[in-house]
Order: structure tokens, then sequence, then C-alpha cells
């Protein structure tokens, strides 16, 4: 009897020690909102509010509804919303449907993580923290967010494997084997900086940033010669100005937005609008992740159904900023008239309403309608006699100003999206969609990142060398929580990343045209939310011409150097390093040189084919 009251209590205080470490919040963003999202908020949601209650944020699950609190933090057996889920509850909820025992686990799970929260709720207003650098401020919210939620980071990455990750990164491919051996063999113990600081002037940085940021503005080219037009008509060059100057974020989103060079630097920036082939819903659903940072195409037909904060009028608002555009035939101008493009949109109580210019940082553009017909004139441009003609009352500029001017929203998604791109998810994720729904893993991280960005002036190079120069970024892989970011997250490479990694182990110099457009044919996804390879990638690995063409035994290449070299456990040593930077393990050695012996009759064919296994491996197509 007192060993099973003993038994008890251990139990049950497990229990309490496990939710009391667990946090409430990544709770519900990872686990229970997507429950409450496919089940429950059709009925308790935005746009319906049965018996009285929501259940779309955390904050209206607590509000309860007509009948009172659905949850009582800290108690899953006295909380309806938890009770409700059993099979043999009356009412039973989901009405008609059941759960499976995963999910009424994770609802419970997460209510009794409330009560830790809730006791720790006084503790949530903090003074502004003061850090000397970008890397020391990310240092000490990580190593924070570790210890309060009891999470143990990796060990940290050697040399080699944070050498080939940041030269992916930053210069969009793997280091040259003279490369890598220069900085193992530095003694400095500011090495890492001091490559960093190289690459971050290099012209393949400014490249690598170029093709990242021409994916996440434009998408991948789906019409033929898509990607010749945007390098014809400037666009490429612009972008890699951009880089290459470190020019300000802000300077460079308005330009695009503006659409009207008026400087050398801002030549090719028309083409954001121009391409998109005076689609004005397009456009304004290409600006809104790039000024607010979160996609809005859900609000065009009513208020976001899942973000409170996203209204329909954010939607028609941002389409009247550019629907008064044109694009002007013959080349890559983008009118604009001074007259026109007043509309009205219908919302869910079939009203209709005037949109106007009303951005989701909370302000309104003023604009007076015209009660009658409205008559155009050379009165309304700066320049009648210019080509396009520029009205003095522009509402693409009045709106280009208002969000790169004052707008916390901008900073906050350039934040988001480069450490996305350099650790492999978002601060919040996915990382165009920072809203209500999905809430930062680290907010005072990004909130303080964000800030100082927008303090020095949208300093590209300082936000990335602080990012690079961490320790979470610097750590090797886990099985962590992924939005803990306690170790190494598994990232595939962009299709451009494995083409010039493949020349650079083919023993080749890195630009290949066809080779690059080969592999964005088969592998398009630079950020998929959730990585799944595919048939097209497999046969693509499996027998592709390009690489075939890469593995020759031309002078100089790879094959043919390893071909040369008579004994088979050197040959494999050095393709090993040549493909990962590494040395082979025991098991490694004896299976490849096993291979290499039975085929010394042909040794070119069987090094080409050793190293085909090795640059199609997950080991080769995955950072390090």
């Amino acid at each position: 009897m007192y060993c099973k009251a003993v038994l008890t209590f251990l139990l049950a205080f497990a229990s309490a020690h496990s939710a009391c470490g667990a946090d409430a919040a990544a709770l519900w963003s990872s686990k229970v909102q997507p429950i409450i999202d496919a089940n429950c908020v059709k009925c308790h949601g935005l746009i319906q509010q049965k018996s009285g209650l929501e259940l779309d944020t955390p904050d209206a699950v607590m509000k309860g509804g007509h009948e009172g609190a659905v949850v009582v933090p800290g108690k899953p057996q006295k909380s309806r919303l938890y009770l409700y889920l059993a099979s043999d509850s009356d009412p039973h909820m989901p009405p008609k449907k059941q759960l499976t025992d995963a999910q009424r686990e994770a609802v419970r799970e997460w209510i009794a993580a409330m009560a830790f929260s809730k006791a720790n709720s006084g503790n949530k207003t903090k003074a502004p923290r003061r850090f000397d650098s970008v890397t020391q401020a990310i240092d000490a919210f990580m190593v924070e967010s570790w210890k309060q939620n009891r999470v143990k980071p990796a060990a940290p990455a050697d040399d080699r494997t944070w050498c080939r990750r940041v030269y992916l990164d930053l210069a969009g491919r793997i280091p040259a084997r003279t490369e890598q051996d220069e900085f193992l063999r530095s003694r400095s113990n500011a090495k890492r900086s001091a490559l960093v600081d190289l690459l971050l002037l290099s012209d393949d940085y400014v490249v690598r940033m170029r093709e990242l940021w021409d994916v996440i503005l434009m998408g991948r080219p789906r019409r033929e010669n898509q990607e010749d037009r945007r390098k014809q008509n400037g666009w490429w060059s612009f972008l890699e100005n951009a880089f290459r100057t470190n020019r300000p974020w802000n300077e460079t989103v308005r330009d695009f937005l503006v659409a009207r060079p008026d400087k050398p630097e801002s030549n090719g920036a028309s083409w954001f609008l121009y391409e998109r082939r005076n689609d004005h819903q397009a456009i304004a659903e290409a600006v809104a992740p790039v000024a607010y940072g979160t996609r809005i195409d859900c609000a065009q037909c009513h208020d976001h159904p899942l973000a409170r904060e996203i209204k329909q009028a954010h939607y028609w608002g941002l389409v009247a900023a550019f629907n008064r555009s044109k694009n002007v035939e013959g080349g890559n101008a983008v009118a604009e008239s001074a007259v026109g493009g007043f509309v009205n949109f219908t919302n869910l109580k079939k009203e209709s309403q005037p949109a106007v210019l009303a951005l989701l940082t909370g302000r309104t553009i003023e604009e007076v309608r015209p009660t009658g017909d409205e008559k155009d004139s050379d009165d309304n441009y700066v320049d009648p006699k210019a080509k396009p003609r520029v009205p003095k009352i522009s509402r693409r500029e009045a709106f280009a100003d208002a969000v790169t001017r004052d707008n916390p929203l901008l900073a906050r998604a350039f934040v988001n999206r480069m450490w996305a791109v350099l650790l492999g998810r978002g601060i919040v994720h996915p990382a165009d969609e920072i809203n209500a729904r999905n809430a930062p893993s680290h907010p005072e991280l990004l909130e303080w990142l964000s800030q100082d960005l927008a303090a020095h002036q949208y300093d590209i190079r300082r936000l990335v060398r602080g990012i690079v120069l961490s320790r979470v970024y610097a750590l090797s892989r886990s099985g962590a929580v992924p939005e803990r970011f306690a170790g190494a997250l598994e990232r595939p490479l962009s299709a451009e990343q494995l083409a010039r990694s493949w020349r650079i182990a083919a023993g080749l110099a890195a630009e290949d045209n066809p080779l690059r457009r080969a592999v964005i044919k088969a592998i398009p996804e630079v950020f998929p939310k959730e990585y799944t390879a595919t048939f097209q990638q497999a046969q693509f690995l499996s027998c592709s011409p390009g690489l075939m063409e890469l593995l020759k035994p031309a002078p100089e290449t790879t094959v043919a150097r390893l071909a040369a070299i008579p004994q088979s456990n050197l040959t494999v040593r050095e393709a090993f390093r040549v493909a990962y930077g590494r040395a082979p393990d025991s098991e490694e050695t004896r299976q490849t040189e096993a291979f290499l012996d039975t085929r010394s009759d042909k040794p070119a064919e069987a090094v080409r084919d050793l190293l085909w296994a090795l640059m199609t491996s997950a080991e080769f197509l995955t950072m390090p």
C-alpha cells in the first residue's frame, strides 16, 4: 500500500514537472493550433462564434463563452475544452468526429503547461536590453531561452563543418580544397570572423544574395525566357548592386515599389512591378510579405479567417496603392495615372465598402475621393512632357514612403527572412506569415534584431555577420525541438548551391549556367516548409546528363586526378575530402576500397561512379 502511494506520488510529480518544463506557447503553435484550425475554428472563430466561444487564439480560449471558462490553466481534468474531447463525453466535441489519442494528449499537455506560464506571467515586462553587437544579443537571448525551457544545446560544430556551412550560406557553394585547408591551418582566434568578412565582400556573396532575393521577391521563373528577361531588363543588376554596396534595405524596397529609376542604383528596379503585367492583385500579394512580413491572400473575400489583425480592407487598400499603374509597352517602365483607380469591395455582410490605402500598421493614407467624373490634365503631372509622366500625387510613392519609413514591420520581415535563410527556420514560422496565428519562438530576440536593423540604417551585412558568428549558428546537428534552435536544422541545398558545389567537387570553376538551370528545373524549391524528396529529383540525381559531363576524366579534373592515384586507400581518402571535406571512417574506407579494387581495370570509370555516389548522397545534398 505504501509503495503504491509513493509510486502514485512520483508519477504525479513527474507529470507536473514535465508540464512545467514545457513551453505553453510552443505547444500551442506546434501542436494545438493545427488541431484547433482543422477541427474547431469553423464554428468557433472569427466567422462564427457558437455559444459565444472563439478558439483561434490562446487569449480567445481563455475568455471562454456564454457558459463560462472552458480552460482551467494547469488542470486539464477540470477544463471542458479537454473533457469534451473524450469519446464518451456528452456533449462531445468536435461533433461527428473523434480526435486521436495523440491529439487529445496534445491539448491536455498544453493546458497542463499553462500553469507554469501563468505562474511566470508577471515576468513579461522587462527593461530594454543593450548589447554591443548582434552576435552578443543572439547568444544572450538564446542561452536564456535554453535555460528557461530546460533545453540542452548541441555541441559546437568543428571548424571543418562550420567552414563548409558558412561557404554554402554566404558564397552559395562548398569551399574548394585549398580554401578549406587554409582556414583549418590558421591558428588565429579571429579566423572565423576574418572568413566571414572576406566572404561578405566577395562577388560570390553578391550573387548568392541576388539569387535568394530574386526568388523571394519574384518566385521561380515559370514562363519561357522569364529568367533571361529579368537579367536583360536590369533586375538582377539592381539586386546585385544593392548587396554589393550594402545599400540600406528600406531604400532598395522603396525603389522597386516606386518603380521610377531616378539614379543609377535604381535602374532595373521597375521590373518588380512590370513582370506582373498590370495584375494589381498579384502585385499586392507580392508586396505584403516584404512590407508587412505576412501574406494577405486570405483576406481577398473576407477578413482573414485565422489572423485577426488582417482585414479585407488591408488587402484592397494594398491593391488600390498600385491600381493606377500600367506597364509601358516596348520597355520596362511602369506609368501611373493621376486620376481614377477608385474601387469598392464587398464585405461578408454584402455591403459595398470603398477601398482606401489602409496599412497593416494601422495607418491610413488619406485621399479625397471625387464626387463626379474625373478629368485628367497636364496640370496633374510633374512634367507633362516626360515619358512616362509622374503624377504630382502618386499613390504608389505615398505607399512606398509609408512602408519604408517608420514601419517596424519592414525590418521585422527582413530579419525573420534572413534568420530562416541562415538557420533553416524563421523565428516566426513560416517565414512569410508573421501574424497572430504564428507566435515567434523568441519574441524578444526578434524585436531586438528588428530594432537594431532599423537603428543601423538597415545594414544587411551587420545582420548577416552577427547571425553567422553567433553560437546558435555554429551548433552541430541534434534532434532538439526545431523552434528552440538548440542544434543545426537539416536544410536541403538550393539548386544554385548544388550546381556550384558539384562543379567545385569536380575540380572546375563554379559557374555553369546550363547546369544551374537544369538543377533548378529538377529542384525548384528554395524554402520548402516541409522538405520532401520527389521522384523527379531522384530520377535527375541518378541520371543527370549535366553531372555526367562534369565527371568525365578530362585533364585537370578531379576524376582524372584521382584515377591516376595507384593506391585505392589514398584514392578513397582524397575522394571523401573533395566531396565532403572530411576523411572517411573505417567502414566507409573498407567498402569504398573494395568497390575500387573490383574495378581496378577501369580506374576512371570507378572513380567517376564513386564521386557520383558521394555527390548525390544525403550528406552532400544537405547543409552540414
